[in-house]
């Protein structure tokens, strides 16, 4: 069986996106050969300028492994009558039995749900002979009729949308409409609104104004009527797919308790995990996903060869149960670093206390899968996603590990996302994300925020300051706002909202929260005393955002009260969260 991923492309200029767009493209021309050029090309102005159209237009690609187009759907959402009209959907000739066809039909739906849109309308050509006089498409239009059945949608009967515009006009379309499962009767008063805007918005340049007036004078039941199901027995329980709710993707490093530094005074212990876990799963707003593999290549596009490898072979040299601490931090000269993988450990490190032993490699590896998992299930329609994980990441450098973080899960992630959007990463932990500033700091693609102890005082005291802003191509795209030793929840809230104003300047289409917990009253690595309450007030303001949204766990090492602090988090962003209406 093949498989394969749906995504939505935000951006057209993306290399990956322009990629897919071409594939489209062809699959548009095989299937549907009489839609003209220039009706192909124009769905790249539609995804641009929604404004002008009146409704926006969204791409949605179902790919393979070798980002190999498989299918396609084109779907506009027109926010002022809130509702879905699925313009095309084909999938790549000689796939008829794939599945893939019904995958992406299942997402366009999921899609319309996360809208709230009233339900989703599309045209299917006639399976009437009386009104297709080409016998040779009529077993074709029935089993896309059919299909639609499954899902409880079908044709409006008793009006005159199906009539032709002119003499030349051979198999004009029924007017089909899916309300999603919701069992809606759609008054005649809301039929002729939307009827009237798929006319003027679609075929402005077609229909004349006669014709659409006598297709509007002709919709007169109220409710309007749906055709009797024709091709399954009405008896039967439709297929649909169950309503999407406010739902988080959740992956938990399953391999994190094998890295257990059992010394005194190290925090940043397995029991974090539990204790969040515990917590959050009260709420009933998280589904459990597996975490998926990936190849190390994502790592390297973003960590130097060399640490990479070293970190590898210098674990794996290591007996269960001892740790190196780095204590010799030579000066790095790149044609003379030292040899003793020993004394190496400072050429690698921030600090005197994250330690290296046999597992922190293997569960440091495990954390990124699942970050690029989360960032995976974004592109395949999640909202929101969550990378409960540890050891962190956001300390980590291209070239050094610090901080408890070995691997930059986060950074790692937007990275991979920046090939199909601009990428936002916001830093809510108690500690400066020096990882993520290092990173990007002379990008533009993404946009680096982070909110911190003022380095005067927080770890890691060399870089977090206000006047760090970026370099070259990243000028502007770096914000940092170092605040004071101690702060309330009211203050910080405020920085926040600074925070979340810039990010919404910058329009990103995916949002990466590299979350900490270390803001905390009592958190023995920080000096600042957030509450529960005042956790729910910041996954408010983040839920407010309109992006896809992908967590990525950081700090918090009061386990007393992590939990609890996270779940009041998460209650708060579900409460505000909103969807994107590109």
């Amino acid at each position: 069986m093949s498989i394969f991923k749906i995504r939505k492309i935000t951006d057209a200029h993306r290399q990956s996106n322009k990629n897919a767009i071409e594939q489209v493209f062809s699959i548009l021309r095989l299937s549907f050969p009489t839609v003209r050029e220039e009706k192909i090309k124009q769905i790249l102005e539609q995804m641009k300028d929604p404004l002008t159209y009146g409704f926006s237009a969204n791409l949605f690609v179902a790919e393979d492994g070798r980002s190999n187009v498989k299918g396609f759907a084109v779907l506009f959402y027109m926010p002022d009558k809130n509702f879905c009209f699925l313009d095309y959907i084909a999938v790549l000739p000689g796939r008829v039995s794939s599945g893939v066809g019904g995958a992406i039909y299942e997402r366009m739906r999921e899609e319309a749900q996360l809208l709230k849109s009233i339900g989703l309308f599309m045209e299917c050509l006639p399976d009437d002979a009386k009104i297709c006089k080409d016998s040779s498409k009529l077993k074709q239009n029935r089993a896309r009729l059919a299909f639609y059945e499954r899902y409880g949608a079908r044709p409006i009967c008793g009006t005159q949308y199906e009539a032709p515009v002119d003499s030349d006009d051979d198999c004009p379309p029924y007017l089909v409409f899916d309300d999603l499962g919701n069992n809606i009767r759609l008054s005649a008063s809301m039929a002729k609104k939307i009827i009237k805007t798929i006319l003027e918005r679609k075929y402005s340049d077609y229909c004349p104004e006669s014709y659409l007036n006598m297709v509007l004078a002709s919709v007169k039941d109220n409710p309007v009527k749906l055709r009797p199901f024709q091709y399954i027995d009405k008896e039967r329980p439709v297929e649909k797919n169950k309503a999407v709710k406010d739902e988080i993707a959740l992956i938990i490093n399953d391999q994190h308790d094998i890295h257990h530094v059992k010394e005194r005074g190290y925090v940043e212990a397995p029991v974090r995990i539990k204790s969040i876990l515990k917590e959050i799963l009260k709420l009933n707003a998280f589904k459990l996903r597996p975490s998926r593999g990936y190849p190390d290549k994502y790592v390297l596009q973003i960590h130097n060869p060399k640490y990479f490898t070293y970190f590898k072979t210098v674990c794996a040299k290591l007996l269960p149960g001892k740790s190196i601490y780095p204590y010799v931090f030579p000066i790095r000269n790149a044609t003379r670093p030292p040899h003793d993988y020993t004394v190496l450990a400072g050429y690698y490190c921030l600090d005197t206390f994250t330690p290296i032993n046999k597992n922190a490699f293997l569960a440091a590896r495990s954390g990124v899968n699942c970050a690029l998992t989360g960032a995976e299930l974004l592109l395949e329609g999640y909202h929101t996603a969550y990378a409960l994980v540890r050891p962190p990441g956001h300390h980590a450098e291209k070239d050094v590990f610090g901080g408890f973080c070995y691997f930059n899960n986060a950074s790692i992630a937007a990275n991979f996302l920046s090939q199909y959007g601009k990428v936002a990463i916001l830093d809510i932990d108690y500690h400066h994300g020096n990882g993520h500033q290092q990173i990007f700091y002379a990008r533009k693609d993404v946009f680096t925020v982070s909110i911190h102890g003022n380095p005067s005082f927080a770890y890691p005291y060399f870089t977090g300051f206000a006047d760090e802003q970026g370099e070259g191509q990243g000028q502007g795209y770096n914000l940092n706002f170092p605040l004071k030793e101690n702060i309330n929840g009211k203050e910080y809230l405020g920085t926040l909202k600074k925070a979340i104003k810039r990010i919404l300047d910058f329009h990103p289409d995916y949002l990466i929260v590299s979350i900490g917990f270390d803001p905390a009253k009592g958190d023995p690595t920080g000096t600042w005393s957030l509450q529960a309450a005042d956790f729910k007030n910041n996954g408010a303001q983040i839920g407010s955002m309109p992006f896809p949204v992908l967590f990525v766990q950081e700090g918090g090492y009061r386990n007393r009260t992590l939990g609890i602090n996270a779940r009041n988090f998460f209650d708060g962003y579900l409460l505000t969260r909103i969807i994107k209406k590109q």
